[in-house]
Parts: C-alpha cells; sequence; structure tokens
C-alpha cells in the first residue's frame, strides 16, 4: 500500500513540475506577443495619424526649372501627426526612380517640426527631359502622386 502512494506522489510531483516549465514557457512567449503588439499598436496610430496632400498646382510652370535642374514642390501636413521636415522622412521617387538628392524646407521661415496645417517646400535636383512626369511622395505609409509636364 505504502509504495502505491509512494508512486502516485512521485507521479503527482513529477506532473507538477512539467505543468510549471510549460507554465514559465507560455508566460515568456505571450509577455515578448504582448510587447510586439503594443509596438505594432504605435506604429499602425502614427500611420494612421499621418496625412499630407501635395499642394503645388500640376499645371503650373514653376514645378520644373530646367536651368537648375530643380523640380520645387509645396506638401502641406493635413494630418494630426508632428512630422519632421527633413529627407529622412520622406521617400521620393521620380518616374519611378527613387531620388536621394533633395532638400525639404519647413514654410515660411524653416524649422525642424513639421506641424499640422504647415507646409514644406521640397526641391528635388532632377535633369528631366520634356514630356509628362510622375512624382511620387510616400510619408509614414501614406502615398501622394503629383503628375506634371516640362
Amino acid at each position: 500500500m505504502a509504495s502505491v502512494s509512494v508512486s502516485h506522489l512521485i507521479l503527482f510531483i513529477a506532473s507538477m513540475a512539467i505543468a510549471a516549465s510549460v507554465a514559465g514557457v507560455f508566460t515568456s512567449s505571450i509577455g515578448e506577443l504582448s510587447n510586439a503588439v503594443s509596438e505594432q499598436g504605435l506604429d499602425v496610430s502614427s500611420d494612421v495619424r499621418t496625412d499630407v496632400e501635395i499642394i503645388s498646382d500640376s499645371g503650373s510652370d514653376t514645378i520644373y526649372d530646367s536651368g537648375s535642374d530643380t523640380i520645387t514642390v509645396h506638401v502641406k501636413n493635413t494630418g494630426s501627426e508632428t512630422l519632421a521636415p527633413v529627407p529622412g522622412q520622406l521617400d521620393l521617387f521620380v518616374d519611378g526612380v527613387f531620388a536621394s538628392d533633395y532638400t525639404v524646407t519647413l514654410e515660411p521661415d524653416g524649422g525642424n517640426s513639421w506641424r499640422p496645417g504647415e507646409v514644406v517646400r521640397i526641391d528635388i535636383n532632377d535633369n528631366l527631359s520634356s514630356g509628362d512626369h510622375r512624382l511620387k511622395l510616400i510619408v509614414n505609409g501614406d502615398e501622394e502622386v503629383l503628375e506634371f509636364n516640362t
């Protein structure tokens, strides 16, 4: 009789040890998953609050200056997120080619915070042929397209 109780006690202790180790693994995994979901939520929140509009007139002759090979566009922050008016914040494509040679200036006086309702001037150095062209601007997942003619 005593041997049956001892064997049951050993099996009970072993099963409790296994259950505790499994619970520890699950707790650690669930904690990591929770942190990942929280970080993803912050990224999505920033993307949702970001909205910009290209406000330059696509029919204007002032978009492209052939003398200096410069494309100039004005972009307004129409979202609720404050952005940084720096080249790393924006992705630009001219006729499907990534543009890396550009400057961003907060209008009218410069600055380092692009608040909602404010406008930036983007000057892109690119030699364009005459004809139709397409500029694509991406800020925090928000995409805007400007089609213009030189």
